[in-house]
């Protein structure tokens, strides 16, 4: 690995609509159990560790299906307006 080069990194795409419809279910479920929904998120993102978000309606089973890589990537993407692809 050559540290003076930029790596290029990919990751496989998945259904936009898809991926935005159990990220919303999570949030539901996370905020029917009285947490704050965003900090929970954030911190799976950040740690990789799922016990940040409730199993209550399998919402930690739903949220491993996205990669995390990937959900990063469409928050990005949708901050700075390019959620459309």
């Amino acid at each position: 690995m050559n540290l003076d080069e930029t790596m290029n990194y990919k990751i496989e795409k998945e259904n936009n609509e898809r991926v935005q419809e159990i990220i919303k279910e999570v949030y539901n479920s996370l905020e029917e159990k009285g947490y704050n929904p965003i900090n929970q998120i954030v911190g799976y993102i950040l740690s990789g560790d799922p016990t940040y978000i409730t199993s209550y309606k399998e919402a930690r089973s739903k949220i491993r299906t996205i990669e995390r890589d990937e959900l990063l990537e469409k928050m990005v993407k949708s901050y700075i307006g390019l959620d459309k692809e």
